[in-house]
């Protein structure tokens, strides 16, 4: 990836490496979407209605669609999303599901900058909410 897509490298790979150190998941599995992102969500009058595309569901660590707080929701709800979460996440599922969400941002930029230049499998459209998904993954570090 082209680090000048990134707007700080350090920042996101801080983000990263505190979910990769995060403890191991040993819960027990539960059913999950496996693909939120603004592509398979339906608004209406900027409310989510709905959700699409249930092709990765699949059972396993709740981490994988906790990340789509910060993928989907405008900044400074993420925390309201997790609270209202049942059961709630511990501090180390949080910690994960920060990492699943830095790859699904990285994967949005990267899809929505082939789109911009003519890329193969490009939307142009993906990288703007990847970019604010970053900015809100880099502000949980302060």
């Amino acid at each position: 990836m082209e680090l000048g897509l990134i707007p700080d490298p350090d920042a996101v790979r801080a983000v990263w490496d505190d979910a990769a150190t995060a403890p191991d998941w040993d819960g027990p599995a539960l059913w999950q979407h496996g693909d939120l992102h603004p592509a398979n969500v339906l608004t209406a009058d900027g409310t989510i209605s709905g959700v699409i595309d249930f092709g990765d569901l699949f059972a396993g660590d709740p981490a994988f669609d906790l990340a789509a707080a910060w993928i989907l929701l405008p900044d400074g709800t993420s925390a309201h999303f997790h609270a209202a979460y049942q059961p709630p996440p511990d501090p180390a599922t949080l910690r994960r599901a920060r990492g699943w969400a830095v790859g699904r941002a990285l994967s949005g930029i990267m899809i929505g900058h082939a789109g911009v230049h003519g890329g193969p499998g490009g939307k142009a459209t993906w990288g703007p909410p990847a970019h604010a998904s970053l900015r809100r993954l880099i502000a949980t570090l302060h």
